[in-house]
């Protein structure tokens, strides 16, 4: 799985994920929970003595953090260029801010208001216990469903899939509360997490810029299929207006 993090966003707990990263943290980690139509959640290697965090975070032990993340739900819209989206949505103003499906204040005051990372399939978000500060960047998530945007603002999103996520998504359903997995048997084993600069020769990857008029002729066409529909629909959610990415190919020599 290819995953692009996003600092502009959540820059806290995107050094949180960079540093377990770093210590080999990720490394013998665990997939604990596939809940259908929503998330799968992976875990950090646990501390010695103790198991992986695979329960809801209702029911779990809640964990004190001597030196807790801000809870980095939103961000300030101060100096993000944010292009809206032409249609409609069921939750705030949606648009894209430099590649990212986000969402701002539909009321926003002089000082510009809040953007956020919505909730669409491929988003990575962190887990958390209950208070709003005990995300660590050791539990992280990606959406494999219908986007959940009633957890927008509620969780930190640190980014988005760019490959590999249909193995996951195809991975069993867990069987217990929330789609956690019942016991080790069940639970997929992470083998290795690294950082693209750690990897000699990783691939470069673009983004469509979300500003350009290829863009907006994305947006149009995923709201007006031409040839097919016989009524358009004439909008298109926010989380169906996914950013083109693809991957640089390597020179030919």
């Amino acid at each position: 799985m290819v995953i692009q993090l996003a600092p502009e966003f959540a820059p806290a707990h995107v050094a949180a994920i960079k540093t377990l990263v770093k210590a080999g943290r990720f490394d013998d980690g665990r997939i604990v929970r596939v809940q259908d139509n929503y998330v799968v959640q992976w875990v950090a290697r646990p501390d010695p003595g103790k198991a992986p965090l695979s329960q809801p975070p209702d029911v779990r032990e809640q964990r004190k953090r001597p030196n807790p993340l801000p809870p980095e739900y939103e961000r300030s819209a101060d100096g993000l260029a944010f292009t809206p989206s032409p249609f409609k949505d069921s939750y705030a103003e949606a648009g894209f801010v430099a590649g990212w499906q986000a969402a701002r204040d539909s009321k926003a005051g002089p000082d510009g208001g809040s953007v956020w990372l919505a909730h669409c399939y491929g988003t990575v978000g962190v887990g958390r216990d209950m208070p709003p500060d005990t995300g660590d960047g050791a539990e992280l998530y990606t959406v494999i469903g219908h986007g959940p945007r009633h957890l927008d603002r509620n969780i930190a999103n640190v980014g988005r899939v760019l490959a590999g996520i249909e193995p996951h998504a195809a991975l069993p359903r867990g069987t217990e509360a929330l789609g956690f997995y019942k016991d080790e048997g069940q639970r997929t084993k992470v083998t290795r997490v690294r950082l693209a600069s750690q990897i000699p020769g990783f691939p470069r990857w673009q983004m469509m810029d979300t500003a350009s008029p290829s863009f907006a002729g994305v947006v149009n066409a995923r709201a007006n299929r031409t040839g097919f529909f016989v009524r358009q629909a004439g909008a298109a959610d926010l989380c169906t207006l996914k950013v083109p990415t693809r991957e640089v190919p390597r020179e030919v020599k």
